[in-house]
């Protein structure tokens, strides 16, 4: 892992997407909450929320952190599903991976609980959007 013993804790937040892109007979079925396996919106919200605890796990050499806010919002869209991760901290680095991992998490939860009924489902776009806080402050993606 990188020493990070020296490094200040200051206030972070990351924030990151995926889009979950599926037939339109799919994303009717999930409009309607009429997949077999419940509610897969907020199960995938859920999973999200729970993997940004768990990167530490999941990640080689990722540093744990005190995560003090983590939230997936779901918003359906043409052709899909678009997740968006925040994550924060006051930590010495920074939560990226948090946030990605907490994006990806719940674009694989959503996978999961659509694939009974389409297997063509594809995962894109899983990207940081946003982070601030630390030595390099603010990044925007573009």
């Amino acid at each position: 892992m990188v020493d990070v013993t020296a490094k200040d804790a200051t206030h972070r937040v990351a924030r990151a997407e995926a889009f979950v892109k599926m037939a339109p007979a799919t994303l009717k079925l999930l409009r309607a909450n009429a997949l077999p396996k419940g509610n897969p919106l907020e199960t995938a919200r859920i999973a999200g929320i729970q993997a940004a605890k768990k990167t530490s796990d999941l990640i080689p050499l990722c540093h744990p952190l005190p995560l003090t806010h983590v939230d997936v919002s779901i918003a359906l869209a043409r052709g899909g599903v678009r997740l968006e991760s925040t994550a924060s901290t006051k930590a010495e680095t920074g939560v990226e991976m948090e946030a990605l991992a907490a994006a990806a998490i719940a674009a694989l939860t959503l996978y999961d609980m659509c694939k009974a009924v389409e297997k063509g489902i594809t995962i894109e776009k899983v990207r940081l959007l946003e982070k601030t806080g630390g030595k390099s402050g603010r990044w925007v993606r573009k």
